[in-house]
């Protein structure tokens, strides 16, 4: 919801928004930021984690009750480490805080962050995410933590223990983590951390997914996405299509650019459905269509980099396959033309050379002398021709063996 809304958020809004959301296929729908305490702007409410009685009078089930009825789960914003000024858990606790006495205490985004390798502290914060799993059909975390440490000091403890502030820290998120997903193991959590902030083996072995970067502009994501997977698959790397011009390079792309950058990783929309034209919505429904019969293959099967993205390239060229080799996906992308020169052959990797093909397409069109259907020895000998030219162009195709 974040970019339709941002913190605006209200229960008839989101449910207008989420009657869009299912309209494309959409199977979960996630409220952001704004639901709870006195959040009206990132100045205020963070640590106040109630329901808005204004925004939700009568709570947040009547909109899960509608998301549900929609034929989509329902997930949820929240940013449990952190604290605003602005707000009663910390005028009731202010000693809560990471702090140093005698230092100004630093706020970035106006919020300071709670000093979780307390007792007290890590009870509360697991104690507010129980009450609000037990009392709602959740079935997504977004968990978000959205600054650095600054004056990370404990002054509740002897001066020569204070440095343990960092690892009792990390063990209390653990083990919240940890205690919550004993209590309620269909939740899914996904580390967001403020672009890419927080992804690490540790932290994924008590999440589901991981939030590779704020920049979600579809032509800087082929390098970032490239660059995450060389440690990471993409079935936890979550990629969304976001609204165009992009604010990180005011740069404007089609949506059926945008969602072909995303349908490398994990797929999420997250542009504001409210601006869209009615041949948005078709082109959107068409790829989430699409996305559903490959997505098993591109978050979970092998990975070929036929092309790198990366030291100024024009193209970038990615082929999934899945384990069994019954289906390949492939993604092609042109920064460019130039010259006149066509896009370059392209040579599919991982197939089985025996068995027969079909190729279908995703988006976009291959050479007219293209095959219908061919062995895996035929597509990775001859490769296929793509017809891209122009800026910023993308086309992806599917290759099926026979039955």
């Amino acid at each position: 919801s974040w970019e339709a809304t941002e913190f605006r958020v209200t229960s008839a809004g989101q449910e207008a928004l989420a009657e869009k959301a299912a309209a494309l296929g959409i199977q979960r729908f996630v409220m952001d930021d704004g639901w709870f305490g006195q959040r009206k702007d990132d100045h205020a409410g963070l640590g106040d984690w109630y329901v808005n009685p204004q925004k939700f009078p009568e709570g947040l089930k009547p909109l899960i009750d509608k998301v549900h009825s929609l034929g989509m789960d329902f997930g949820l914003w929240v940013e449990p480490e952190m604290v605003n000024p602005d707000s009663d858990l910390y005028r009731k606790h202010p000693e809560w805080v990471l702090n140093f006495t005698g230092r100004p205490r630093t706020e970035q985004r106006h919020q300071l962050v709670l000093n979780l390798a307390r007792k007290d502290v890590r009870d509360y914060v697991f104690g507010f995410l129980d009450n609000l799993l037990s009392h709602n059909q959740i079935a997504f975390l977004k968990w978000d933590y959205n600054r650095n440490w600054s004056e990370p000091g404990w002054p509740a403890v002897a001066s020569d223990e204070q440095k343990a502030v960092y690892v009792d820290y990390v063990r209390n998120l653990y083990g919240i983590l940890r205690e919550l997903r004993a209590k309620y193991p269909k939740v899914e959590i996904e580390s967001c951390s403020g672009g890419g902030g927080r992804v690490d083996l540790g932290i994924l072995g008590l999440t589901d997914e991981v939030w590779p970067s704020d920049n979600t502009d579809p032509f800087d994501r082929l390098r970032i996405q490239d660059g995450f997977t060389y440690a990471y698959t993409p079935g936890v790397m979550m990629a969304w299509v976001t609204d165009s011009p992009s604010w990180a390079n005011d740069r404007t792309t089609s949506l059926t650019y945008r969602f072909l950058s995303s349908m490398q990783g994990s797929l999420g929309v997250g542009a504001n459905l409210n601006h869209w034209t009615p041949d948005d919505f078709a082109t959107a429904k068409k790829l989430v269509e699409a996305y559903k019969g490959i997505r098993e293959t591109v978050q979970h099967g092998s990975l070929y980099r036929l092309i790198s993205p990366r030291d100024g390239s024009e193209q970038s060229v990615t082929e999934s396959v899945s384990l069994n080799k019954r289906q390949g996906v492939l993604f092609t992308f042109l920064h460019s033309s130039q010259m006149g020169y066509p896009f370059p052959r392209v040579f599919l990797r991982g197939l089985d050379p025996e068995r027969e093909y079909s190729v279908t397409s995703i988006a976009g069109t291959l050479a007219k002398d293209t095959p219908a259907a061919a062995s895996g020895s035929y597509w990775m000998s001859h490769g296929v021709d793509v017809e891209l030219r122009g800026d910023f162009q993308a086309a992806a195709f599917r290759f099926d063996a026979a039955r």
